[in-house]
């Protein structure tokens, strides 16, 4: 390996903060939004369906706007890191590997990421690219920022659906990470253990890993800001359809 990219949610950092600002926002007890995004990954659908339960025909963009011009806006500091973060950033990148940080996340988020110094070679996010996972061309653009050839580079996500199986149909190397909802409810589904390369319950794992397959060298000091989206191609196989059965219906 010679590059390593990350997730974001549940991966780098807990969505706790995250869904308990949304039901301040709607007026409802966190635990309510908590049982609803459970229900929407158990059923594996997209964890924002919980809002659109709650209120139906909801926006979820135009109620994140207008929590941004309330006042209540998106925020993220140190403490919403999961502790193992920069230990195992860090040890990577001293292994000579690059590090990136690319994930499904607001622009905005990507500032406060930056913000944090994290030991990585590039924070961006999706809306600073301009296109969502599980999207081809989300994994293209990781491609383009990894400075290494597919194979040589390693994608790490919680979610079988966007991170994993289109990380794998692109080309790349990919790990899933037993961590928040998804993480913990699909690790032992079929498609997930044939598919991934790794599977680790911990980041710190990683180095250990990775270690021999890294190329030691000394690790840029400075970090870079987001590229400008270009145009770039992935290998022309058929992505997987990203949908998955929940456990008690998989094929045994």
């Amino acid at each position: 390996m010679e590059t390593i990219v990350f997730d974001i949610g549940e991966t780098l950092v807990r969505d706790d903060r995250h869904w308990a600002s949304w039901a301040d926002w709607l007026g409802v007890p966190p635990h309510t939004v908590s049982a609803l995004v459970g229900a929407a990954v158990a059923q594996g659908r997209d964890g924002t369906d919980a809002l659109r339960i709650l209120r139906p025909g909801m926006d979820v963009a135009e109620a994140y706007h207008a929590r941004a011009a309330a006042g209540r806006g998106e925020h993220l500091d140190e403490t919403d890191l999961y502790p193992d973060v920069r230990p195992a950033l860090a040890e990577l990148r001293s292994l000579g590997l690059r590090v990136v940080v690319a994930g499904d996340r607001t622009a905005r988020a990507g500032e406060l990421l930056r913000a944090l110094d994290l030991p990585a070679d590039l924070v961006v996010t999706s809306e600073e690219w301009g296109v969502t996972k599980p999207d081809r061309e989300f994994f293209a653009r990781v491609i383009e920022v990894s400075g290494a050839a597919p194979e040589s580079t390693l994608y790490v996500g919680d979610h079988p659906a966007d991170d994993l199986f289109p990380a794998k149909s692109s080309g790349l190397r990919a790990a899933h990470i037993r961590r928040g909802p998804y993480g913990h409810w699909w690790a032992d589904h079929p498609d997930v253990m044939e598919t991934a390369d790794w599977r680790v319950s911990a980041l710190t794992e990683l180095p250990a890993l990775l270690g021999g397959a890294a190329r030691r060298k000394t690790p840029p000091a400075r970090q870079e800001e987001p590229a400008a989206p270009e145009e770039a191609t992935v290998p022309e196989e058929a992505a997987p359809s990203g949908e998955l059965t929940p456990p008690e219906q998989v094929r045994t």
